[in-house]
């Protein structure tokens, strides 16, 4: 198993990685979409993926782009698309 890495970086990681993808993290909390233990889950999924540095090179590439989708070597990507999904409804 390969090391977690460090929970600070990951958490703003997965705050980039949600803001790039449009995915609004406070209204999907409001909206029960999304526990406290549900991002505690995706910055720790986030902590073990091994794309670590490829993945800082995406959102440093994508920093000023449109929204785009979550790459699809991103472990959370699943869980980006169903918020997404969830938050269209609201």
């Amino acid at each position: 198993m390969r090391p977690l890495g460090d929970s600070n970086i990951h958490f703003w990681r997965a705050q980039n990685m949600a803001r790039i993808t449009q995915v609004d993290l406070v209204a999907a909390t409001a909206c029960n979409q999304l526990t406290q233990d549900g991002w505690a889950q995706m910055v720790s999924t986030c902590r073990g993926c091994s794309w670590d540095h490829g993945c800082q090179r995406w959102l440093t590439a994508h920093r000023r782009d449109q929204a785009c989708d979550a790459p699809d070597t991103c472990d959370n990507l699943l869980e980006f698309n169903r918020l997404k999904q969830a938050l269209k409804g609201h």
